[in-house]
């Protein structure tokens, strides 16, 4: 992942249609528009799992089912716990046959609608639920050479809590990390690229005005700011953390994504 940095490759990220959509086919092709465009600028695809416990297509089911080209260093799949074992199986199985080789494994967003993979099926009985650091063991032991398995980084969780899960998450297997999505210089992400200077970290930048919708997604309370600019803002990320990559979260086709190329310095 230290290869995104680089090349200056954005890690984009592009949401996959809801099951329950009323114009499957408009939003496949809009997903396909998005996804080419992407790769097509030499920037990561990164599709998301069911982001905010919405259901959803799963990302390498629609690259398979439309045929999408992948190239193997600017894909990246997330995975959640949100599965059951069989369907865990079936997108493992399509993303070795379609050569996508980055997941990242994140617990998830839970709902009522949405099934939980149980610590049997992945082989962890000394727990009573499954995480991140369980099915990131599980693939790293069932498909030991198959994919590079990354993690994300909560800064807006108590700290000590959340390096002692990191550090399980390396022990592991985790081989680059993602974090939540932050809007300026954040300790405790300093405090991560001290604590793991080997390993590739990948800043999430908010792309989206509303920094309500952020607020929701990490259950923190962020002030809202309606003078925010995402652009401005990935400007001054770019400077105070220029030995990552950068992953951008909810960010405009239609406004901000051909300013991309003028902004990485």
């Amino acid at each position: 992942m230290f290869h995104t940095v680089q090349n200056k490759m954005y890690h984009v990220e592009i949401l996959p249609p809801k099951q329950d959509t009323e114009q499957l086919e408009a939003d496949l092709e809009s997903f396909s528009k998005k996804y080419n465009r992407v790769i097509n600028s030499g920037y990561c695809a990164c599709i998301t799992d069911n982001a905010m416990g919405l259901l959803g297509f799963q990302g390498s089911e629609i690259i398979d089912v439309m045929g999408l080209d992948v190239n193997p260093e600017k894909v990246v799949i997330h995975l959640n716990t949100f599965h059951t074992k069989e369907d865990l199986h079936n997108i493992l199985d399509t993303c070795k046959s379609r050569g996508i080789k980055y997941l990242l494994i994140i617990s998830g967003d839970g709902s009522d609608r949405l099934p939980r993979l149980k610590p049997e099926d992945v082989n962890a009985m000394d727990v009573e639920s499954v995480t991140s650091v369980e099915l990131l063991k599980y693939i790293k032991d069932c498909c030991p050479d198959d994919f590079v398995l990354g993690v994300a980084f909560n800064p807006y969780e108590p700290p000590n809590h959340e390096f002692e899960k990191m550090q399980r998450k390396i022990d592991a297997g985790a081989s680059f990390i993602i974090t939540q999505p932050i809007v300026e210089k954040n300790d405790r992400v300093d405090e991560l690229l001290k604590k793991y200077p080997h390993i590739p970290v990948i800043v999430d930048a908010w792309m989206n005005k509303k920094l309500q919708i952020l607020s929701e997604a990490v259950g923190y309370k962020i002030p809202d700011d309606e003078t925010f600019d995402p652009v401005v803002t990935l400007k001054k990320l770019h400077r105070d953390y220029p030995q990552c990559g950068f992953y951008l979260s909810l960010l405009s086709f239609k406004t901000q994504f051909d300013l991309l190329p003028g902004i990485w310095p």
